[in-house]
């Protein structure tokens, strides 16, 4: 097939929705179709048809790198053009996704992957009417999980297709496992939670003196005792970096619509502390300890329990480690191709 994905964010930035879009356009070009991203600034896989520059703009407690360029309309609609279908993620954001909803694409699908939060979720449900009319233009619409669906209910109807994740990449990854090692991944942003898990690892580390944590994907002048800071690195190094440490630490806050850090960590053998959010519940109940968010004392306390008990580590993992064969992406990829060949039949 001749499949165009867009994507409305920069692709050489970090992101979930960058790394989902990337991987899917890797294998099913692998496996011989004509796909190619489509997405503002300068990154992405080889073939990507950029679209403009990009600028930083507030979204979902976090920032997106996407264009606003009034011309991206038109570049958008020249870039997927000679596709047969048309995959759009998180299709309301301006300009490259929504550009393509109002130019009238070839065949669609279009994938929600954010929990809004409670002002644009209030958004979502005034402006009902309007997001039905556009959402409709979609010919099928997807979502990442049931806390996505939810978050889009008011307008659209949508199928469950998870985020994909290498899971053989993070299980037979290279490492040995350390049972006081804790790992933490995310941007250095409030709503990641780091300054909570930097705030519980003293009172880790006054139970338990040998626990180290190795922090990636964020840097920091102060370092705590015990404390690593790795910053950005490459998909092999956080492979071996899970494959080497017992558990998983996921503070965050909220704006949390998938697990992908938590599915990958399970892949990769190791237990789960986690924020008891609706998404993390999803990905992640039985293969760990779910905590208040924000709570740095029940953190401090779930993940010394873990710490402390290696056998009960190790059969948390191991229930993990069952659960996640549903999101690697040899079902997830062929969940979209279905999906994409079920809109271009439906076309004629």
């Amino acid at each position: 097939m001749k499949i165009a994905v867009v994507c409305p964010y920069d692709l050489a930035a970090p992101g979930g929705v960058q790394d989902q879009v990337i991987g899917l356009v890797e294998r099913l070009g692998a496996a011989g179709h004509q796909i190619w991203a489509v997405a503002p600034g300068k990154g992405g896989p080889a073939g990507t048809r950029h679209i403009g520059g990009v600028i930083r703009v507030p979204a979902n407690r976090s920032t997106a790198p996407v264009s606003l360029n009034p011309r991206t309309r038109a570049r958008v609609r020249a870039a997927v053009e000679d596709a047969e279908v048309v995959h759009v993620h998180e299709p309301f954001m301006p300009m490259a996704s929504l550009g393509v909803l109002r130019s009238g694409p070839p065949p669609s699908v279009g994938t929600f992957h954010a929990d809004p939060g409670a002002v644009v979720g209030g958004i979502y449900r005034g402006a009902a009417p309007v997001l039905r009319r556009l959402a409709a233009r979609l010919d099928l619409v997807t979502a990442v999980s049931e806390t996505a669906r939810a978050a889009i209910s008011h307008f659209a109807e949508a199928r469950v297709i998870p985020n994909g994740v290498d899971v053989a990449g993070f299980r037979d990854a290279p490492g040995e496992r350390d049972p006081l090692r804790v790992v933490f991944i995310g941007r250095d942003e409030p709503r990641k939670g780091l300054d909570v898990l930097l705030e519980a690892w003293p009172r880790v580390r006054a139970d338990h003196p040998g626990a180290t944590l190795t922090v990636i994907g964020a840097d920091r002048g102060r370092r705590p005792d015990g404390v690593a800071f790795l910053g950005r690195i490459g998909d092999e190094q956080k492979r071996c970096e899970l494959a080497s440490a017992a558990v998983l630490a996921a503070p965050n806050l909220g704006g949390e619509s998938f697990g992908i850090i938590l599915i990958e960590a399970m892949a990769a053998g190791c237990a789960v502390v986690a924020s008891n959010l609706a998404a993390f519940r999803a990905v992640a109940a039985g293969a760990g300890l779910l905590v208040e968010p924000g709570d740095a004392a029940a953190l401090a306390t779930g993940l010394g329990a873990l710490l402390g008990d290696p056998d009960r580590t190790a059969a948390l993992a191991a229930t993990g480690a069952g659960m996640v064969e549903q999101y690697d992406w040899s079902r997830v990829s062929g969940a979209y191709l279905a999906a994409y060949r079920e809109v271009v039949a439906a076309a004629g």
